[in-house]
């Protein structure tokens, strides 16, 4: 057992196993391998993504971007040259992979068109759905802060860590902006768990 938890590869392989094995046992409940099915295999990736998203999101700005300026000169190289990078590497593709299961998810649940246009999308019959107000808030929230990601705090951090070089001048600026707009993404985060979470148990 040692030798298996002291490989982080051999430990996730293992751990999709089990899940994919669990998985497969809820294709033999009522519903089988039918549509409800897929929709909770979408809902586990999308949920799964997430939180290595938001994990990964709350790490930087409860823990990094704070306890740096604390750190000596010559050892914050350990962090920029090598935890960064990595750390950004999954932060970055969890928040594609988020976004993309989140709107399979909602496709495949029929209710894309509504949430996306806040309820109105059913006509003048139907009107407004508190519900579809309140998760397509939700999905805007996640869409703003994945845009973020790719579009601000990625680019910017290329040119903070010296993946891009630049010079000194722009990097402080490259660094200040990913800052900020990873702060932005954490003050956004909390309300759109909010309404995630909130919807699944009181509209669906």
């Amino acid at each position: 057992m040692t030798g298996l938890l002291s490989n982080f590869r051999n430990t996730i392989i293992v751990s999709v196993l089990l899940a994919l094995v669990i998985a497969f046992g809820f294709g033999h409940s009522p519903h089988g391998f039918d549509e409800a099915y897929f929709q909770a295999v979408f809902r586990l990736l999308h949920v799964f993504f997430g939180i290595l998203w938001i994990g990964l999101l709350y790490y930087f700005n409860f823990v990094q971007i704070r306890v740096m300026p604390q750190i000596p000169a010559e050892l914050k190289p350990a962090v920029s040259k090598y935890i960064a990078p990595e750390a950004l590497f999954w932060f970055r593709w969890a928040a594609l992979a988020t976004w993309l299961m989140g709107v399979v998810l909602a496709f495949s649940r029929g209710y894309l068109a509504e949430a996306a246009t806040f309820g109105l999308w059913g006509g003048y019959e139907r009107g407004v759905d508190m519900g579809f107000t309140f998760i397509g808030l939700g999905m805007w929230l996640a869409t703003i802060m994945f845009i973020n990601v790719w579009g601000v705090i990625w680019p910017n951090q290329k040119r903070a860590l010296g993946i891009v070089e630049v010079d000194a001048d722009a990097k402080a600026k490259a660094a200040k902006m990913a800052m900020l707009f990873s702060r932005i993404n954490t003050l956004l985060s909390i309300p759109m768990l909010a309404t995630m979470t909130m919807y699944q148990t009181l509209f669906n």
